[in-house]
């Protein structure tokens, strides 16, 4: 039996409505799309994408992608492996993953090679250490990307026995890395500060457990699978999907900003809505729609800390100090574990570090397609306390170049996009937040709510499919994906369509 969606009197609800065209939108769209329900997309910017927007902002003809840039949850998302994105465009996939530069007296940095045992052999007397800690997330990478991307915190990969090794590997090093034990196994400076570069892709305390998940997951797949570049940018992954969505029958409107349902109902009749949104969106959008408790529950939500952007264009390669660090697009700096951990205390504390972590990407030696070659785009951003208005690009070019001495004479160009600035560009970005809530235990394990199926609400044929529900920020679509699926199961009773290329292919004919 279905239920009856948004618009619908009686029978076969109408067509759906996907409010903002990230990924996760776009991943809905496209599915309902291949189920045959037509689909429109609302995007209130002029260009689709979201947070996989490439544009020439610094410098004409030189490419930067605005937000997001280096993928792994692209190859690890079921929802694009299900799609076979690797086969609708391409993605360089480097030999190093990620690197850490380190001051020359503390020793040598550490690079995040595909080979763990390459990795190993280059961190010195903590290389076994570090071995033992992340082999048994690499051997049972299906099972730990299974059961961290399921959907929600509480899903299980299947088939589930076969998962428990690697689950329980998961559980034990998150455990380790996300508490103060996190130093116990290392001697040296190389190898926690290689980790730590990626826990702090969880933008939060360090170390805590909601950090060391994320790390320990990213850090894995950078090893089982890489860290891949898209060519052409990361809107090479929206253009991917907006092709699928059009070739079979759903539209994007552009330049068109939904502030309510009803404002929706003006453009058309809707059995369902899609809401790629903040939780804080979605209540704002849907009005008394919600449930108030609900609503209230959304509104509730938590923001953590912002993002300042810096985006260089060079007339020269990054002059790295450490010439490894030239073989990876993407770079972690701020000096040991204790010196990032406490730039991290300080933003969380409502501070501007004087010396940040700052996490930098280099794509244009591994896709030589975005600038001339005189031109060298380097892609950057720092931590900073959410709303923040403060341009914090002086801090972030002396420790680019601290590690690459003589960065600064090779700067061109420069744009600074504050966190206040992010919030204005993307209102799922409150206060500069990217991750669209902040990365917390109780945020991953109730994200808005604790339920198997978060993206659902109250209101039949409405759901919320951003990095605001699990399995959080990211782009690998999987919001989306389960909200689409969910829809097709309950509004329409439809089947999951097939999404793969060959299908494609043949529904086109």
């Amino acid at each position: 039996m279905t239920e009856r969606g948004l618009s619908s009197a009686a029978g076969q609800p109408e067509g759906a409505a996907v409010i903002g065209s990230g990924p996760n939108g776009l991943a809905a769209a496209v599915t309902l799309a291949r189920a045959g329900v037509p689909v429109t997309v609302f995007e209130t910017r002029g260009t689709p994408g979201g947070g996989t927007r490439t544009e020439d902002r610094v410098m004409p003809g030189v490419l930067h992608d605005t937000c997001s840039a280096v993928h792994p949850m692209a190859l690890a998302s079921d929802f694009f492996q299900r799609f076979e994105l690797t086969q609708r465009m391409e993605f360089a996939v480097p030999e190093a993953s990620y690197g850490h530069p380190l001051d020359p007296a503390d020793g040598r940095g550490g690079i995040a090679y595909r080979s763990l045992d390459r990795t190993a052999e280059e961190l010195g007397r903590d290389g076994a250490a570090f071995r033992r800690l992340l082999r048994p997330l690499v051997r049972n990478i299906d099972a730990v990307q299974s059961f961290a991307m399921g959907g929600a915190l509480l899903s299980m990969p299947q088939p589930f026995v076969p998962a428990i090794p690697g689950m329980i590997a998961l559980g034990l090093r998150v455990a380790e890395q996300g508490t103060p034990a996190w130093n116990l196994r290392f001697s040296e400076a190389a190898a926690p500060a290689l980790l730590t570069g990626v826990l702090a892709h969880g933008i939060g305390r360090l170390p805590s457990l909601a950090t060391g998940g994320v790390g320990m997951v990213l850090a894995a797949h950078g090893h089982a699978r890489g860290w891949p570049v898209p060519i052409g940018g990361s809107r090479s992954i929206a253009d991917a999907l907006i092709a699928d969505l059009e070739a079979h029958g759903g539209r994007v409107v552009t330049g068109q900003r939904i502030g309510s349902l009803r404002e929706l109902r003006e453009h058309g009749s809707y059995g369902t809505v899609l809401a790629d949104t903040s939780a804080r969106g979605l209540a704002r959008i849907a009005g008394d729609a919600l449930p108030a408790g609900y609503r209230r529950t959304l509104e509730r939500q938590k923001f953590g800390p912002g993002a300042c952007k810096v985006d260089f264009v060079l007339d020269g390669p990054v002059p790295w100090a450490d010439a490894r660090m030239s073989e990876t697009p993407t770079v972690h700096l701020g000096g040991t574990r204790a010196e990032i951990a406490a730039a991290e205390r300080d933003v969380l504390r409502g501070r501007h570090p004087e010396s940040p972590f700052v996490l930098l990407v280099q794509p244009d030696r591994f896709d030589p397609t975005r600038n001339p070659a005189d031109r060298h785009a380097i892609w950057s951003y720092t931590h900073v306390p959410n709303g923040s208005t403060l341009d914090v690009s002086e801090r972030v070019i002396a420790q680019i170049e601290r590690f690459a001495p003589g960065f600064r004479d090779r700067i061109i160009a420069t744009e600074v996009i504050t966190a206040d600035d992010y919030s204005r560009y993307n209102e799922n970005s409150v206060g500069g937040d990217f991750s669209a809530g902040a990365v917390t235990m109780r945020q991953l394990l109730s994200r808005p709510t604790a339920d198997l199926a978060p993206w659902r609400t109250p209101t039949p044929g409405l759901y919320l499919t951003s990095g605001a529900v699990a399995p959080g920020p990211g782009v690998h679509g999987l919001g989306g994906y389960y909200a689409a699926r969910d829809a097709l199961h309950r509004v329409y009773g439809l089947a999951e369509p097939d999404l793969g290329v060959r299908s494609s292919r043949e529904s086109g004919r």
